[in-house]
């Protein structure tokens, strides 16, 4: 397995993973109460503080990672509507 953590600063942590759970739901295995998204060969778990949400990504392998982080970062970024976000993993 291979792993990779962003932090994004944002208000809207909690919101945005709402959002995205909601909107991942119809098709993945979904907890949006933890923040955590079941995707095929990959994992997600996201966490908002007042000022942050921080997002763990844990893959199978490197290029699944690499995909996972274009998906969850896109999704982010467009559910975010008009605040802008900087998505960086690490």
């Amino acid at each position: 397995m291979v792993e990779s953590r962003a932090f994004v600063e944002t208000a809207s942590g909690q919101r945005l993973i709402n959002r995205l759970c909601k909107h991942w739901a119809h098709k993945l295995e979904v907890d949006a109460e933890s923040g955590h998204v079941v995707f095929p060969g990959g994992e997600c778990w996201m966490k908002a503080s007042d000022s942050q949400l921080s997002v763990d990504l844990q893959a199978e392998d490197a290029e699944r990672l690499e995909r996972l982080k274009d998906v969850v970062a896109s999704h982010l970024e467009r559910m975010a509507g008009k605040e802008p976000l900087s998505v960086v993993w690490q």
